[in-house]
């Protein structure tokens, strides 16, 4: 019973580790900000998080149409 906890802590954490790479990744990369993964993770971590991360997505796309969770009231310009 042991070993199982262990083996599910163990991939929890793997998980976690990498759902952080890469929703990291997605925020501060200069390519694209419309990557499905990343808009999807970043959207659903709590405000302070997903609101770094759009300032970090604001910073390289600013000029462009924001991503989904990312847009202000009207849907076209960027959150404040």
């Amino acid at each position: 019973m042991k070993r199982l906890m262990v083996f599910v802590l163990a991939f929890a954490i793997a998980g976690l580790g990498t759902m952080g790479y890469k929703w990291h990744a997605y925020v501060t990369n200069t390519v694209s900000p419309f990557d499905e993964v990343g808009i999807a993770i970043n959207k659903a971590l709590p405000g302070p998080l997903n609101a770094w991360g759009c300032a970090q997505l604001k910073k390289n796309f600013g000029r462009g149409l924001p991503p989904m969770g990312c847009e202000g009231a009207d849907g076209r310009s960027w959150r404040a």
